[in-house]
């Protein structure tokens, strides 16, 4: 009976998503189009046509659809020679979908801790982890660089350092499309970029990737390999080993319709973070995931900071009381280095003996950051948290 109670009192208000798919109206147009032309197939106008207008809007040569921008990754890293017993740098602070391509090829990551200034990868821990490699003798094949909650990485210091051991790197922007640094697009920085459009991203296709580079004739080996790897004669051979990674026609023309409207969503998504910083800044031990100065975060999503020493409410107290109003939140990413999986793994940090990667973990909270979120339900996530941290 209790449970019935709590799940009516819930009911009383709409669910709030942390960030939920905002279509435009216009996917419709291009989706029609697929069916009317009979184009149902893991290729397609709207694919090749999609490719081309992702491309242009980030300013590179070409642009491979794929199925996720894990899928991105691993064809990344392959096209850069990463196979068993190799090494691979990566972000701690990031989902696991940044890594787990480096699994799949049998390399082995090893993390780097973030920095404060804008919560990517930090120069100093990298240089650190470039120092042990070069005494070890495991010089890095690739450097998976993430754009945290869209924000991109301090890219000069981290490319001149990768730059010096000569380390490709793969710039993971799954949640960054439409933020820069110093006025390029994110996604364009490294000898790779990918993008994710999951279902909680800032366009999305329901779920699929996008490879970048301006290397096109490596973009068409990996379309070789992203369509089974099907050599050239009339029955299927197979040489070498393919995926089935090809991005569909139709879910190619949701794509478009949601680019049209992408500058628009990185403009609400900005909005929705300043009014969060507006309303709760102020309140002792509070903080926010800070915009370094070199670029313009899309705020993908807004992550707000509690100091233990400052407030005695700790995250899950707030998501706890989020989600009481019916309201998701989360957690900031639990590191990688953490993973019961990567136990293994080694860890640079930025400080001595000071990780900054598990400082935001146990402090950050993941707030409600919709394009489509509303001035009042956001004042229904305000007033609950404003409850949560002032009556206690």
């Amino acid at each position: 009976m209790e449970a019935l109670q709590e799940d009516f009192v819930m009911s009383k208000h709409p669910r709030i998503f942390l960030s939920p798919p905002h279509m435009s109206g216009r996917e419709e147009e291009y989706i029609k189009e697929a069916f009317a032309s009979n184009w149902v197939a893991p290729l397609g106008p709207n694919v090749t046509a999609f490719e081309k207008e992702v491309a242009a809007y980030a300013g590179v040569k070409g642009a491979l659809a794929v199925s996720s921008g894990t899928a991105a990754i691993h064809l990344a890293l392959r096209l850069l020679g990463v196979g068993q017993g190799d090494i691979v740098f990566c972000s701690s602070l990031t989902f696991i979908g940044s890594v787990n391509p480096v699994l799949y090829l049998g390399a082995t990551p090893v993390f780097i801790d973030s920095e404060p200034n804008s919560w990517n990868m930090s120069p100093v821990a990298l240089e650190k982890a470039f120092l042990w490699a070069e005494k070890a003798g495991k010089r890095p094949k690739a450097v998976i660089i993430v754009d945290l909650y869209g924000q991109s990485a301090d890219f000069d210091s981290l490319l001149a350092i990768c730059n010096c051991y000569g380390v490709p790197v793969v710039e993971d922007a799954a949640e960054a499309m439409g933020s820069t640094y110093k006025g390029k697009a994110c996604g364009t920085l490294g000898k790779f970029g990918i993008y994710s459009f999951n279902g909680n991203k800032i366009i999305t296709t329901s779920g699929g990737g996008m490879l970048l580079s301006d290397d096109t004739e490596a973009l068409e080996k990996a379309l070789f390999w992203a369509t089974q790897a099907r050599d050239r004669a009339p029955w299927y051979q197979h040489s070498e080993m393919g995926y089935n990674y090809r991005m569909s026609n139709i879910v190619a023309a949701i794509g478009r319709g949601q680019l049209t409207v992408l500058d628009e969503r990185v403009k609400a998504r900005r909005e929705v973070f300043k009014r969060y910083k507006e309303a709760l800044g102020d309140i002792p031990g509070v903080g926010f995931m800070p915009e370094a100065s070199y670029g313009q975060a899309n705020r993908w999503l807004t992550v707000m900071t509690l100091e233990s020493n400052q407030t005695s409410i700790t995250p899950m107290q707030i998501i706890e009381a989020l989600e009481a109003e019916n309201i998701e939140a989360r957690p900031v990413w639990k590191p990688m280095h953490l993973q019961p999986l990567f136990a293994e793994c080694m860890y640079f940090t930025h400080e001595d003996n000071v990780s900054i990667s598990d400082r935001l973990f146990s402090s950050g909270v993941c707030l409600p950051s919709g394009s489509s979120l509303s001035v009042d339900d956001q004042q229904r996530v305000i007033d609950c948290v404003k409850k949560c941290l002032t009556s206690r």
